[in-house]
């Protein structure tokens, strides 16, 4: 095949060189000079000079002759160092690397153009069979073809600067700087014997109103150095073309388009705390490579006979091929390295609400950032820094210690003797409004499961405001006696479990079918009248258009509540949660989406926060003084003009002061045209920035999916409590297993007695 390749980074050499050891005609264009690059040290991690490894040996034995390698990270907090091992990295000089792959690529035949723009990818797409832009993150490949690729950009909300110090770091090092202007932050790390990568990053704010906006390369590196003269040891920080920038995120719905691919920073990028965008572009080209490679030997007589060539003869069903195949194996990694990527651009982002964290928490929070890095996993690389990160939590750690889940948290008078909730779940399984026997063995189960507080579904304090008809509810005395039987129960039969109840109305969400009937869909028949804050229907042209609701209505909805709550105290419940969240009733006031009020209850947020609080002093006026409140929120509707993180922080900050004792940190479901961004513990960094922004207790919630996640939560102070719904539904002794899995056998977590024999795991057969 004859190959174009446009940009002569790291990616586009080396795809160039794999396609030219496949015996392909190979021509790279690059409009700068061999030895000009960006940047300084490049990092690549040991799953990705693997594949190097087994691709080229040559480039891989080149690499490993200049490599320096290192396995600490240093974390410098407020003038104290603290060091986590076994982390394991490998860097070289960016013009080193160039330099190699310069030499193999001449080896192998492939043509390099320097000082050359590349021909407009139109002509390179007639007369090649493959075209690979490995253009960067402008790529001019990609913003021609945008109708095709649909791409996205979003820009992050600091600044950072690319320099270099000349010596070499003995570790990864993290440093803060709490200056007059706010906070600044280093990344650094050697890449030769003698010289280190050096980045310094700050909020937009931070760094206008420290006046570096106004500053030319080496004013800017002459201060870096100066903020940084500890860390640096006095000695000044160099340039190479740097500039201050915004950290670009590029996304494309497609990859390829005809026989043009995208290639590295052009198809994607991941911001450079978690990792080297050299180190996708590298593992793009091995997949490009390999994914052309089988399609083409895949290739039959009948597709490469005549009437089917590409321009050089090559068949396009054999290079479509390759392109799909490509994207499929990329495509799932890449993604998930863009979402610990996004997470951990956002930790450092919000790094002023954790510079107060203890220092031995607040580095396990760095190191912990984006997710990929957890609590178990930390403890198989430096168990003696995440023990003392464990003592300073307040437990031991460790097979015989006490598991940061396990440690008790008390909320007003009520000691929980865990940190796990079963979250709430509905369960569409009542009859006019009483939960059954269904309900009983369902929350007796999870009590007995050793959860430290089991929620109940959202008990709807209306016939009108459920959400179906198998909604529960406490508006008649035949439910609370109902729910009393339940709350009996578990307080006899699993001893120490909490049962808290949710308390809500559905607004304009209610009416519908039960959840696997159709989700959100109107009663076929025996449809109610909805309310809400405005006339807005859920769906629009699918759900009924609620009644606004007017003075008289609010009061007595006021009362509903109320009156609700006054059946949960009296059936024994421990805590109760008012939900404010997922578009609900009063979600619905909240959301300037669906709150389009002109009147005392509309506009700015502290009139739409009138409602929910008056509810809320409503429900804490009769609830007993010594039980906990809680209130659940979704911190973001996911949805442009909607609810944003700094209303949510104002929203939890207005509940606290009217007395929540936590807050129950959820998102979304407000509107139904909502964008959400799914992931392991996708929803927790909300809970953590309420938490750390403003220190009042929060519980997490949303794909918490494994214990070592809980801990992890725990341990980082992102959360106080964990919400874990699915895995119970999955396993109602969850909160048990994990304890086994584990070792632990204490207070925090005790079997029932009839049940303490299958406490261990029964053995299995030999593999």
């Amino acid at each position: 095949m004859r190959v174009a390749v446009v940009g002569g980074g790291p990616g586009g050499l080396y795809a160039a060189a794999l396609l030219a050891r496949q015996g392909h005609h190979v021509e790279v264009w690059e409009r700068g000079a061999p030895e000009d690059t960006f940047g300084f040290g490049v990092v690549l991690s040991d799953e990705t000079l693997g594949g190097i490894e087994r691709a080229d040996t040559v480039v891989h034995a080149a690499l490993g002759a200049e490599f320096v390698r290192w396995d600490d990270v240093e974390v410098v907090h407020r003038g104290r160092l603290l060091t986590s091992g076994g982390h394991g990295f490998a860097a070289l000089g960016r013009r080193r690397l160039l330099e190699i792959l310069h030499e193999r690529c001449a080896g192998l035949g492939v043509r390099l153009r320097f000082r050359t723009p590349a021909p407009d990818a139109d002509e390179l797409a007639r007369t090649h069979d493959l075209v690979v832009a490995a253009d960067g993150v402008h790529s001019a490949t990609r913003e021609k073809g945008a109708a095709h690729f649909r791409p996205t950009v979003t820009e992050g909300r600091c600044r950072y600067i690319w320099l270099a110090a000349d010596f070499a770091f003995e570790a990864f090092r993290f440093e803060i700087a709490e200056t007059a202007h706010g906070v600044m932050q280093l990344h650094a790390y050697p890449y030769s014997d003698d010289s280190s990568t050096v980045i310094v990053e700050m909020r937009e704010e931070v760094w206008r109103a420290a006046g570096f906006d106004l500053c030319d390369e080496q004013e800017s590196a002459s201060r870096c150095a100066k903020t940084f003269s500890e860390a640096l040891r006095g000695r000044p920080l160099r340039g190479n073309r740097s500039a201050w920038t915004r950290f670009r995120t590029v996304e494309n719905a497609r990859w390829s388009h005809g026989n043009v691919v995208l290639l590295g920073d052009a198809a994607h990028t991941a911001h450079f705390s978690i990792g080297s965008g050299t180190k996708l572009a590298v593992e793009d080209a091995l997949a490009l490579a390999e994914a052309l490679a089988e399609a083409l030997a895949e290739v039959t007589e009948e597709e490469a006979g005549p009437g089917r060539p590409g321009p050089q003869g090559v068949p396009p069903a054999g290079v479509a091929r390759a392109l799909a195949a490509y994207e499929a194996a990329r495509r799932p990694a890449v993604a998930s390295t863009q979402r610990a990527a996004a997470a951990s651009m956002r930790w450092f982002e919000e790094i002023q609400g954790y510079v107060g964290q203890p220092a031995r928490q607040f580095a396990f929070n760095l190191l912990t950032r984006s997710r990929r890095v957890t609590h178990e996993n930390l403890r198989l690389r430096d168990a003696r820094f995440t023990r003392a990160v464990e003592e300073e939590f307040g437990c031991a750690g460790g097979a015989s210690g006490t598991p940061p889940m396990f440690t008790p948290f008390t909320l007003r008078g009520l000691t929980l003797r865990n940190r796990v909730v079963v979250a709430p779940m509905d369960m569409y399984s009542a009859t006019d409004g009483v939960p059954g026997d269904f309900h009983l063995v369902h929350l007796g189960e999870r009590a007995l499961g050793g959860a430290g507080l089991v929620m109940t579904e959202m008990v709807c304090v209306s016939a009108e405001g459920r959400i179906t008809p198998g909604c529960t509810g406490l508006w008649t005395s035949g439910q609370a006696a109902a729910w009393k039987r339940i709350v009996d129960f578990v307080h006899t039969s699993a001893p120490g479990t909490a049962l808290g109840v949710q308390l809500g109305h559905s607004g304009r969400k209610g009416s519908t079918r039960v959840m696997w009937e159709g989700m959100d869909e109107p009663l076929p028949e025996g449809n109610w009248p909805l309310v809400a804050a405005s006339a807005l229907p859920y769906r629009p042209g699918v759900s009924a258009v609620p009644r606004a609701l007017d003075t008289a209505d609010l009061a007595a909805l006021r009362s509903d509540f109320a009156a609700a709550a006054v059946r949960a105290a009296e059936c024994g419940f421990d805590l109760l949660e008012l939900h404010c969240a997922h578009g609900y009733l009063l979600s619905g006031f909240l959301s300037p989406l669906t709150n389009h009020r002109d009147d005392a209850y509309g506009g700015p947020l502290e009139n739409r926060l009138r409602f929910p609080l008056e509810v809320f002093d409503a429900v804490r006026a009769v609830w007993p003084a010594d039980r906990p409140m809680t209130v659940r929120i979704s911190a973001t509707d996911w949805a442009p003009g909607g609810t944003a993180p700094d209303e949510a922080e104002r929203i939890a900050a207005a509940f606290a002061a009217h007395g929540a004792d936590a807050v129950d940190v959820s998102t979304g479901q407000v509107v139904a045209d909502e964008t959400p961004e799914y992931g392991r513990s996708y929803q927790t960094p909300y809970a953590d920035r309420i938490r750390n922004a403003l220190g009042v207790p929060v519980i997490a919630v949303g794909a918490i999916s494994s214990w070592d996640d809980v801990n992890s939560l725990l341990l980082a102070g992102r959360a106080d409590l964990c919400a874990v719904g699915r895995p119970h539904l999955y396993d109602p002794h969850w909160t048990l297993h994990a304890a086994a899995d584990q070792g632990y056998e204490g207070p925090g977590a005790p079997w029932p007695a009839p049940y303490r024999a299958g406490s261990r795991k029964p053995p299995t057969g030999k593999g």
